[in-house]
């Protein structure tokens, strides 16, 4: 029988090694998936899997997550975009995530000074804003390729488009937001 993630949970609360078990039945190809896509290899993949794990062990008594999949995905997201910028930090291999940060480079800029830091829960609350205005259809496709850091092909796979549909949705989202983010006041 299947264990729902409220009982998962439950598990961690209790401290009952079970917890991290189930949590592999339920989610390792789901963590696998948000962490190759990030990392492309395997080996670095596993340890941001296992260290998703250990997090999350030492997290659940602080917290209590109705939603057990989001919250792991968060953290393995986390992980394994540390664990990249620690490795190309020089260099940037070709990998999903590469790719997906390319593309969104012509609608936000980076920077490193305190004042972007500062910025960034604008920024990301006006980027939520943003994603509310779009179609179920629209948002499903953008959080695919730019948080799951999913390939186009992937994205066609799932949601039944074209690969010509996904990029076409995906260039015209980005220019939209590009758009939405100057009248926000952001400088591009």
């Amino acid at each position: 029988m299947a264990v729902d993630d409220r009982q998962i949970v439950d598990m961690y609360w209790e401290r009952d090694e079970d917890a991290i078990k189930e949590t592999d039945l339920k989610y390792r190809k789901y963590l696998h998936t948000i962490a190759y896509n990030i990392l492309a290899s395997e080996e670095d993949s596993e340890e941001s899997i296992n260290e998703t794990y250990l997090r999350t062990w030492n997290s659940i008594p602080a917290n209590r997550p109705q939603f057990l999949g989001p919250y792991i995905g968060k953290i393995i997201r986390s992980l394994s975009i540390d664990v990249y910028r620690a490795q190309h930090r020089q260099k940037r291999e070709a990998s999903e995530y590469a790719v997906s940060l390319d593309e969104l480079a012509e609608c936000v800029s980076g920077g490193n000074t305190t004042e972007s830091e500062v910025d960034v829960i604008l920024l990301s609350e006006s980027i939520n804003s943003f994603l509310k205005s779009l179609s179920k259809a629209q948002r499903v496709v953008f959080v695919g390729r730019y948080f799951y850091m999913d390939s186009v092909q992937e994205i066609a796979g799932y949601t039944g488009l074209s690969e010509a549909n996904v990029k076409t949705t995906l260039h015209r989202t980005r220019k939209s937001l590009k758009a939405y983010l100057e009248k926000e006041g952001y400088s591009l």
